[in-house]
């Protein structure tokens, strides 16, 4: 096997933090086509976890300011993430690189719930509403066989902190309305963490066919709706 320098970093870093993993079903991951890896979000750790889980290299989406903050912007980068538009934008950027990625048979990473649960922090067992952006990239790439592969991360032990003032970050993004708020940006640092991996969730031609005109937001809604009820499925299984 080729070194993969972004799973070696997330080996490491879910290492030095002592973090305890147990991935169920990891069968599940397909070894051919195209991946949309989607997930539940809570911490800075997911993207590693998701990557262990999985076992390959996860080019995730991240928040637009992740990309600005001093050498947070390095790790992301050496992680192989790539930053989302700014707020207010329509995400041109995110499209174009997320299906050059998957025409490259290199997975993409999507949480999404977007940036809030990471503003404010969520009980372990509850998901917030998903955003319909990653449906729209599935449906609109021209990748064939290609898959969205629901994760989720039930935190059973986990270490909750505050890290930095909100609007000490709304100096590195001033678009984003999350940080002009009072309070402090959580950090959740799991100690014992369960990874289930759900069935694929296979883009047909029959999906395609229907992804057009007025339907194509009633087909990307739908699909948003299977994908959360399976993660929201996986994230009670994995406190059992």
């Amino acid at each position: 096997m080729l070194f993969d320098p972004s799973l070696h970093i997330s080996h490491s870093i879910l290492k030095t933090l002592g973090t305890q993993v147990v991935v169920r079903h990891q069968e599940r991951v397909p070894h051919g086509g195209s991946l949309v890896v989607i997930s539940n979000h809570r911490s800075f750790l997911d993207a590693p976890l998701v990557m262990t889980a999985v076992d390959r290299s996860v080019r995730f989406a991240c928040h637009h300011y992740m990309s600005q903050v001093p050498v947070l912007k390095e790790v992301i980068a050496a992680m192989g993430c790539f930053p989302l538009d700014a707020p207010g934008q329509r995400h041109q950027t995110f499209f174009q690189t997320a299906i050059r990625s998957l025409k490259q048979r290199r997975p993409i990473g999507i949480f999404p719930e977007g940036a809030q649960p990471m503003v404010q922090t969520t009980p372990p067992r509850e998901m917030g509403k998903f955003h319909r952006g990653f449906a729209h990239l599935a449906l609109r790439a021209p990748v064939q066989n290609l898959a969205i592969l629901p994760v989720a991360i039930s935190s059973v032990e986990e270490i909750v902190g505050p890290v930095a003032p909100l609007k000490l970050l709304s100096l590195f993004d001033p678009s984003e309305p999350l940080f002009d708020q009072p309070g402090w940006h959580p950090v959740v640092n799991y100690q014992r963490v369960t990874l289930s991996i759900g069935h694929p969730i296979r883009i047909t031609a029959a999906h395609r066919e229907q992804y057009h005109g007025k339907q194509a937001g009633r087909v990307a809604r739908e699909l948003t709706q299977t994908c959360y009820g399976e993660v929201a499925n996986l994230l009670g299984e994995g406190f059992c």
